[in-house]
């Protein structure tokens, strides 16, 4: 072949002389999935904020007004001491009154101030020959020693009623008034603890240890202010510290624990619980038994109707009936920090069997 032919044949495999071909375009691709999907539909979020608000507005209108407003002694319990006959008399009169009292019988007036102590019952009519005799015990509730003097002020004719005040309430708190109000803010200081734990990460023993650590100082603040300042909390100022820590704690390891299992739906659960039905089923403001059924057992199985009970154990009638609610409330603190620690260990263990199982997936071959 010629010089000139072949000169030719590399033109015309290459194109115009000096320049190579040009190579070919590489195929369009389409977008990646993400690429493909519009802007977020809101449309979802919205409906969600409508319908969720007035659904959350309904929970909290029944969880606080409707026992607020079905307010009413239900199986009360009271006593009567006295001569048999007497005091027969009269528990038939306080029996006409159906299912508003559950009646104790006791031999005479010392037998029923023990029980009022013990907070068995939360007063006693005694039969004199003086006359009826009416023991209350206003640091158990306020407005149930006022319900029991107008009902048995009414038994005796609207005759006036001699009243003696077994236990009574703090001087500077006459109505409970600082006591009751203490519910709401040692409520909200444990979902603060347990939702602070759990936005800053902290796990495990970390997690355990800042709980327990913001309950003790909140128990010593609460008891600082509500004892020391405001005079409300008359008894031992250590064991009352020492209940509203264990109150606080019960809250905020029950939020923090059930984060710990669920995310952060667990810190709503928790809140919803304590906060919505914990805090108005307490009975702090009236007593269990004034609350419609099963409302009142109902709030004192959670940490706040507990924890305002122990806390009355403690300051007025020495500790009497203060296993009950301190039990509940070490079952609350307990379950809620086991579930910080197996919460961890669920996840340290996800975190390191992830990537033994990436370093042992075969390679992909060619």
């Amino acid at each position: 072949m010629s010089a000139k032919s072949a000169t030719s044949a590399t033109h015309a495999g290459t194109g115009t002389a000096g320049t190579a071909a040009p190579s070919p375009e590489p195929p369009l691709s389409g977008p990646k999935p993400s690429e493909r999907q519009g802007p977020p539909s809101h449309g979802r979020h919205i409906a969600a904020v409508i319908l969720l608000v007035p659904v959350l507005v309904a929970l909290a209108l029944w969880a606080f007004a409707w026992p607020a407003a079905r307010t009413a002694p239900r199986d009360l319990p009271l006593g009567v001491a006295g001569p048999a006959t007497a005091a027969a008399q009269v528990q038939k009169q306080l029996e006409g009154h159906e299912g508003a009292f559950e009646i104790h019988r006791y031999a005479d007036e010392a037998a029923a101030r023990d029980a009022i102590e013990d907070r068995t019952v939360y007063g006693a009519v005694v039969v004199t020959e003086q006359g009826p005799k009416l023991l209350t015990a206003s640091a158990a509730s306020p407005l149930v020693a006022q319900l029991l003097q107008q009902s048995v002020t009414q038994q005796a004719g609207g005759a006036q009623v001699r009243t003696v005040d077994v236990a009574p309430a703090a001087e500077a708190d006459p109505r409970g008034s600082a006591l009751t109000s203490s519910v709401l803010p040692m409520t909200l200081a444990g979902i603060a603890a347990g939702v602070v734990v759990t936005l800053l990460g902290l796990r495990g023993r970390r997690a355990i240890a800042a709980l327990i650590g913001a309950a003790a100082l909140v128990g010593v603040v609460a008891a600082a202010l509500a004892g020391s300042w405001l005079g409300a909390l008359p008894g031992n100022w250590w064991a009352e510290a020492a209940a509203l820590g264990l109150a606080t704690l019960a809250v905020s390891a029950a939020v923090a624990g059930l984060a710990a299992l669920m995310g952060r739906p667990g810190i709503g659960l928790g809140s919803f619980v304590v906060m919505l039905l914990g805090n108005p089923f307490s009975g702090a403001a009236t007593a269990p038994e004034m609350l419609p059924e099963p409302v009142g057992t109902i709030g004192q199985w959670l940490p706040p109707g507990a924890g305002v009970s122990l806390l009355r154990s403690i300051t007025f009638f020495d500790g009497a009936a203060a296993s009950g609610p301190a039990l509940t409330l070490t079952w609350w603190a307990a379950l809620g920090l086991g579930a910080i620690a197996l919460g961890s260990a669920l996840k340290r263990r996800k975190e390191t069997t992830g990537p033994i199982t990436a370093a042992r997936k075969p390679a992909l071959t060619t």
